[in-house]
């Protein structure tokens, strides 16, 4: 009797666990919804987060007296970016200052291998132009390049350079003969990225000049710059640079086509309603480094947000503007700047 109903005991038993496992079996599965929000991809390059850095600068310290301009003094000065101590060379007009102080130029030079880098070689004629004309011109060095601080990263795929840039500004301002309401900023090349970069985050650029700007968006300078440059020793030189930093952006967020959010959220292209001031930009359309395209597509992105926008071109000039363009380039600037900041 006894094990009939033990039996019947563990009959029920199971019976009442197959009728568990069958209606756990019925409830429908789990479907994830295609309109939750994605993880967030956090980089320091992104607009939002150089944003909401803070740049404080220092005061610009002389390291060293130059000879002297025509009408400014010269001087090699440096500044703290990211605690580093980062070297510019400085001019400062000799005139009658007005009441506010002088407008000042932050002064964004493009790509030179960082260790053949010095800070008062290259684009003398350049700084001089804006110099002669009552600006303080401040032409930062960036980190690691010539004998500034810091490891030289590039600025296309790290925030480095245009953090320093920032801080120059931010030094600048505190500069005792700068009005810091008159800050304008110029851009060559890898500096005109900066420069754009730049506008778009901070508001105390108050008009910007770009000759011959690296400022096409991610997908042109990943798809449409390399295959159209020449194999000169020199470019091989830049492109080398340039695809040994942006590999690992590459490796962990993928491409524009596979994750076009990202890349957009790094790109000031697509933050150019909120630029700081108006715009000019110049291109020797004998340029065999950085294509036309690109000047020509961010003017037209900027006309379409509605902003001030000058594009100028020059038949047979290069990518420094040289040669017969050059007076009616730089002229072009000073007047630019003349209007703005003046």
């Amino acid at each position: 009797m006894l094990n009939k109903k033990l039996l019947i005991f563990l009959s029920f038993i199971v019976i009442v666990f197959g009728l568990l496992i069958y209606q756990v079996r019925l409830q429908p599965k789990a479907v994830p919804d295609s309109n939750s929000p994605k993880p967030i991809q956090v980089n320091p390059l992104q607009i939002s987060q150089m944003r909401a850095r803070s740049y404080q600068g220092s005061d610009l310290i002389i390291e060293e007296t130059l000879t002297s301009g025509e009408n400014y003094k010269q001087y090699i000065a440096s500044y703290k970016s990211d605690g580093l101590k980062i070297y510019g060379l400085l001019t400062v007009p000799t005139g009658v200052m007005p009441e506010s102080g002088w407008p000042a130029i932050i002064f964004n030079h493009g790509y030179i291998p960082p260790a053949q880098y010095k800070t008062t070689e290259r684009y003398v004629a350049y700084v001089d132009g804006f110099a002669r004309e009552g600006f303080v011109v401040f032409k930062p060095d960036y980190r690691g390049n010539g004998n500034s601080e810091g490891i030289s990263e590039g600025a296309y795929y790290s925030p480095a350079y245009t953090i320093d840039v920032l801080n120059a500004l931010a030094s600048v301002k505190r500069y005792k003969d700068v009005d810091p309401g008159k800050i304008g900023m110029w851009g060559h090349s890898m500096g005109g990225n900066i420069t754009l970069r730049a506008m778009v985050i901070s508001s105390d650029i108050k008009a910007g000049v770009i000759w011959a700007g690296v400022v096409g968006t991610y997908d042109e300078l990943l798809n449409k710059w390399h295959g159209i440059r020449p194999t000169t020793f020199s470019n091989q030189e830049i492109a080398g640079h340039i695809s040994s930093i942006k590999q690992n952006l590459i490796l962990k967020y993928g491409t524009p086509s596979s994750n076009p959010s990202f890349w957009q959220s790094i790109d000031p292209r697509f933050f150019l309603k909120d630029i700081s001031g108006p715009l000019q930009l110049h291109q020797g359309l004998a340029d065999a480094e950085v294509p036309f395209l690109f000047s020509e597509g961010l003017k037209n992105d900027l006309e379409k947000q509605g902003k001030t926008v000058e594009l100028y071109t020059y038949n047979g000039a290069d990518h420094n503007i040289s040669g017969p363009s050059f007076n009616l380039a730089m002229q072009r600037s000073i007047d630019f700047f003349n209007k703005y900041l003046k």
